[in-house]
């Protein structure tokens, strides 16, 4: 390992890393000394999506970044891994045996970032404003378990559950559980543009261009009260539109960070610099995934045998070799493999690659071939090696004469809206979890109102499955459910997962905190970043 690149286990909580820095050197190019930190993504207002930035629409890991800065949760995820800890809340817990009923305390003296005090109403406003507007993202299915929301006095919010539901406390961590003011936010519409209010650690200025943020400005909330430490004033986060001029930045010392996405080239040339380079590069424990998604209604891919087909001719193994290398591992499950409830299904099910099983597949289904087929992707989202990620699927497909496949990619602000309107027959797409938990590899997939938009249902999933699986506050006892899901998805492929992979920060060395700028689910935690030599 090169002395310059920190490898975190995935237990992150449980150590204390240090990066030793050699020379100190000047920051970038942010207003009043910021911090700033490089990013692809992009955050753009269309007409299909005009409120790119309401916690009742957001839905990707990049809007959801600006969302953790400024918008406060009752409860948020720890430093590290383990379960959500009170944020907003001074404390929260179920209050009864079955997991049906969850009451929360605030601090006392909360305000959101223009002085306005913060409320148990202002929590129920936010809750039921986002099962209201029922954004087409899908978003609000993350709520769905809620009944009603109940308020006692200006500091108890009570959530009376449909059904029991474990996996509740990390729900309230996330940005569509996120306390908004009623005076900046209407009840039944969505907040066009990118103005954000909270009450979190920072507020937002964005800078944009052409209906684009080109730079979103943080500055340190001086209300904010929560349990986060905020070690820097101010952060700057700038939107580069590939890796290549995120890269460049950094050489030239415009940024002080470079989140994702990096490409492989990227961070391979990162990890065996000179011991003697004024970047250091992070690797982090992740939980991304990288899947093939099926419109089950789509008459080239309707029947299952054709889907089965293609999950027996990928090649995870060569995929993850010659486009990413040792930055993924293969993935045979929309669970990761180090989250409670894994199991190799696919791999179980259809083994090693074989054209001769997915030929035979085929026959017995009638199907004709070659099986004409279009592989969607998008160009700008998950980082430069998407396409030759496709380029390699593509020719693994065609390789026995079985498949006769074309790839196509689209830019993010015009794929998302296409995937939603059932445009596509196969897409790719990855996952980042809203929290680390086999339930959000699955529900939001395969749940009623799943955030594809797939017509695929089972009803043993819904109905039966994902219930029992969320009664049991031990994760471990919810294993035998969570395997049959995995199962069934094996059998009958509505999406096939590829891959999934670490995560990599690269940092001038005169910036600290780098170690937990993001956790497990990719979020980013601007408020650990701070100036001075590490030692």
């Amino acid at each position: 390992m090169n002395r310059k690149t920190l490898v975190l286990p995935a237990v992150i909580g449980l150590v204390a890393p240090v990066v030793a820095a050699c020379g100190g050197t000047d920051g970038g190019s942010g207003s009043d000394n910021a911090i700033v930190v490089g990013t692809t993504d992009r955050f753009t207002a269309t007409k299909d999506a005009p409120a790119p930035l309401d916690p009742a629409y957001a839905y990707d890991v990049g809007t959801w970044n600006i969302l953790r800065q400024t918008v406060q949760t009752l409860m948020i995820q720890p430093k590290g891994d383990g379960d959500p800890v009170p944020e907003a809340a001074e404390s929260c817990g179920f209050t009864d045996t079955g997991n049906e009923r969850y009451a929360c305390r605030l601090r006392e003296g909360l305000k959101f970032s223009n002085g306005d005090p913060v409320t148990a109403k202002d929590v129920k406003f936010s809750i039921d404003r986002a099962l209201a507007i029922k954004a087409d993202s899908g978003v609000f299915a993350l709520l769905s378990t809620i009944d009603t929301v109940e308020t006692k006095g200006d500091r108890e919010v009570v959530f009376h559950l449909k059904t029991a539901d474990a996996t509740f406390p990390f729900k309230l961590s996330t940005p569509v559980a996120g306390i908004v003011n009623p005076d900046d936010y209407d009840k039944d519409k969505l907040r066009d543009g990118f103005d954000v209010d909270g009450s979190g650690p920072y507020t937002l200025h964005a800078v944009t261009k052409d209906d684009e943020i080109v730079k979103a400005e943080f500055t340190e909330n001086p209300h904010y009260k929560g349990t986060l430490k905020v070690n820097n004033d101010k952060v700057d986060m700038v939107s580069y539109t590939d890796a290549d001029a995120m890269g460049t930045a950094l050489d030239k010392g415009d940024i002080d960070v470079m989140t994702r996405s990096m490409s492989p080239e990227q961070i391979q040339k990162l990890s065996n610099a000179s011991a003697d380079s004024d970047v250091d590069l992070v690797e982090l424990a992740g939980l991304e995934i990288r899947y093939l998604a099926f419109n089950t209604d789509a008459p080239l891919v309707k029947t299952k045998a054709v889907r089965r087909a293609v999950a027996q001719l990928v090649n995870r193994s060569e995929l993850v070799s010659k486009v990413y290398g040792s930055q993924a591992e293969p993935l045979y499950s929309l669970v990761p493999a180090s989250i409670t409830g894994h199991s190799n299904s696919f791999f179980n099910k259809y083994g090693d690659p074989s054209a001769a099983k997915a030929k035979s597949l085929l026959e017995k289904a009638n199907i004709s071939t070659p099986v004409k087929l279009t592989l969607n992707y998008t160009t700008d989202h998950y980082g430069p090696a998407t396409k030759q990620e496709f380029e390699l699927l593509e020719k693994q497909l065609n390789a026995g004469g079985l498949f006769d496949v074309t790839i196509k990619g689209t830019p993010w602000d015009s794929f998302v809206p296409a995937e939603r309107k059932g445009e596509y027959e196969v897409w790719g797409m990855g996952w980042f979890p809203d929290f680390p938990d086999a339930d959000n590899f699955l529900a939001p997939f395969l749940d009623k109102d799943n955030f594809l938009k797939s017509p695929y249902s089972d009803s043993e999933i819904i109905n039966t499955l994902i219930p029992e699986s969320r009664r049991e506050a031990d994760r471990i006892a919810a294993s035998s459910s969570l395997t049959d899901i995995q199962d069934i998805v094996a059998d009958d492929v509505p999406i096939l997962p590829l891959w999934q992979g670490k995560q990599y920060v690269a940092a001038r060395d005169d910036v600290t905190g780098t170690a937990y700028v993001l956790n497990s689910s990719s979020t980013l935690q601007l408020w650990e970043l701070g100036r001075g030599v590490s030692s």
